[in-house]
């Protein structure tokens, strides 16, 4: 089966290299009209050889840090596609599942106190935690913020910086959905904290909780305006795209997708969980762009405001499992990875790409 898998996903990928649209599917939710400027036209390997990348951060040269979930490895990639180890985050466990070293974040003042943050799993749970990268190796730890229940699945795990210069970051109920209601918890949550881990000033109840009720938050990502945009994992019904704010209740475990509860937030769009299992997400020229892992596809979906477009799939079944998609600084060009090396993947070590999509 796994032979017969790879044949049709070598000649999609052909097809896909040259056509760059593969399906066209829809997802459920509000309307908008917002027009298109541009979308994917083409798709090139930047680098392969990986085993389940899955944070990415930009450094100032416009090289990206790239971690690897189960080898608890950094590397540094540039955009001519030179992969360099720069080092191994200590204090990481895996689950057996889900956890491991997860989401990166470069500071925004990476060239005067050449700080990153790491969002990964320890022995006591899941936590934040901040190393020194001086260009050429990391050194140093110090954990942040800890006390964030893991499990052997549902560790959220995106870290980035806002606009706002403080730190975001997302995590899982941890397989306990009554943690994802209770504010007291740091599970189930969107968290913004300052660069020591401390809650950022503004936060809705005082802690670092910024909104609570998600079961497995992943990407996060913010539009021109500012405004704060997640994507989840749904259970068995529905996976979101979510505008965040400060203090909302995004209804988890009561609600799956839309909500009519009182005082719950309804998701701007929704897909079956078969879509898109959605992982990554970034903004580029006018949509968000979500990589779905057993949807195995690109979502673009054209925002307008607060209001979220038609989606449209692109390079579906063709590349497997997409974990992480990032806008390349000052292009209107992506990075998009794969996990195809992960437990639902079933590929070899070193089965994953980083890709680059041009946006015409």
């Amino acid at each position: 089966m796994k032979s017969y898998r790879k044949t049709l996903v070598a000649a999609a990928a052909t097809t896909a290299l040259t056509a760059g649209l593969l399906l066209t599917q829809t997802g459920t939710g509000s309307a908008a009209t917002s027009a298109a400027d541009s979308a994917p036209s083409g798709i090139k390997t930047v680098s392969s050889g990986w085993s389940i990348p899955w944070g990415l951060s930009w450094l100032p040269d416009g090289s990206a840090l790239i971690t690897e979930r189960d080898s608890y490895l950094v590397y540094k990639l540039t955009q001519s596609g030179t992969r360099t180890k720069v080092g191994t985050v200590p204090n990481v466990v895996t689950t057996g599942g889900e956890g491991g070293l997860l989401g990166i974040a470069v500071s925004p003042n990476w060239n005067s106190d050449h700080a990153v943050y790491l969002m990964h799993t320890a022995s006591d749970g899941n936590r934040v935690a901040r190393m020194t990268y001086d260009g050429s190796s990391l050194s140093g730890y110090k954990a942040l913020v800890t006390g964030i229940k893991k499990n052997k699945y549902h560790n959220g795990g995106r870290l980035k910086f806002g606009p706002d210069g403080y730190l975001y970051a997302t995590t899982g109920e941890a397989q306990t959905p009554d943690l994802a209601q209770d504010k007291n918890s740091l599970n189930g949550k969107i968290l913004r904290m300052t660069t020591d881990g401390k809650p950022a000033p503004g936060n809705p109840f005082g802690t670092l909780v910024y909104s609570y009720g998600h079961r497995n938050p992943q990407g996060i990502t913010w539009d021109p305006q500012g405004r704060l945009w997640e994507a989840e994992f749904g259970d068995s019904k529905y996976d979101e795209l979510n505008l965040i704010e400060a203090g909302k209740n995004y209804g988890w475990p009561i609600c799956e997708g839309e909500c009519s509860t009182s005082g719950m937030t309804s998701p701007k769009r929704q897909w079956p969980t078969g879509d898109a299992s959605p992982s990554g997400v970034t903004y580029a020229d006018g949509a968000m762009y979500l990589a779905a892992l057993r949807g195995e596809r690109l979502w673009r979906i054209p925002v307008d405001g607060t209001s979220a477009g038609t989606p449209k799939a692109y390079y579906t079944s063709s590349y497997g499992r997409l974990r992480t998609v990032e806008t390349v600084p000052g292009k209107n060009t992506l990075w998009l990875s794969t996990t195809n090396a992960d437990n639902n993947g079933g590929e070899p070590d070193g089965a994953d790409k980083v890709f680059q999509v041009e946006l015409k």
